[in-house]
């Protein structure tokens, strides 16, 4: 069994041998943990840009995760990948990235959603570089710096799991937990089509508030 330290070499040098089992499994872990640290950022977040008066929900979901920072921790992993040995690069890369990606995704909704928006960065703090309310400077250099996070820290830690536990745990634990978050995400999406209650109607019906109520 590799140490940590060694694995971390190996892994900057292209030097590890994964199976197709680990490859989807870590695939499946980050896409749950990406959704949960963008939540968390926004939980934090709202806070502060709310006035620190109470802290708001976020995302549109009943679990504690945001869809689209699990599609951006993947778009991430796809195209920094082979460049992981220059930080540099992976931030930029991830900077120009999640900033297509913000924006495509925020005008898509906006277009077809006959003007919903997810998000609008013309009502935050902190919006310079604001283009349209669906990308802004500071939302992209957060997105570059939490691109070294998951590439120096998650995606190597998640390759030390998936040798560190045997095969049937490793799975059992990353597809539990993809499921989970699926079923969660399909679930609202079926709601929202046949017109039944959502999570954020039931976090609402709580007295919880979100930062567009």
């Amino acid at each position: 069994m590799l140490t940590y330290r060694k694995l971390f070499h190996n892994y900057l040098e292209n030097k590890l041998k994964l199976q197709n089992y680990q490859k989807l499994g870590i695939v499946f872990l980050l896409v749950v943990i990406s959704g949960v640290f963008g939540w968390v950022y926004e939980f934090i977040f709202y806070y502060f840009n709310g006035g620190m008066q109470e802290w708001y929900m976020q995302g549109g979901n009943f679990l504690p995760w945001i869809n689209i920072y699990a599609i951006g921790g993947l778009l991430i992993l796809f195209t920094t990948y082979k460049f992981k040995k220059h930080p540099l690069a992976v931030f930029f890369i991830a900077f120009f990235a999640t900033g297509i990606l913000e924006l495509v995704a925020g005008w898509l909704v906006y277009a077809l959603g006959h003007g919903t928006r997810y998000w609008d960065y013309n009502t935050e703090i902190l919006n310079f570089g604001n283009i349209g309310g669906f990308v802004c400077l500071r939302s992209v250099l957060f997105f570059g710096i939490s691109a070294l996070f998951l590439m120096y820290a998650i995606v190597p830690f998640c390759i030390f799991l998936s040798q560190k536990l045997s095969r049937r745990a490793f799975l059992i634990l990353a597809i539990t937990l993809f499921s989970l978050v699926m079923l969660d995400e399909f679930g609202n999406l079926a709601a929202k089509i046949f017109g039944l209650p959502t999570a954020m109607d039931f976090y609402r019906s709580l007295g919880l508030h979100y930062m567009n109520s």
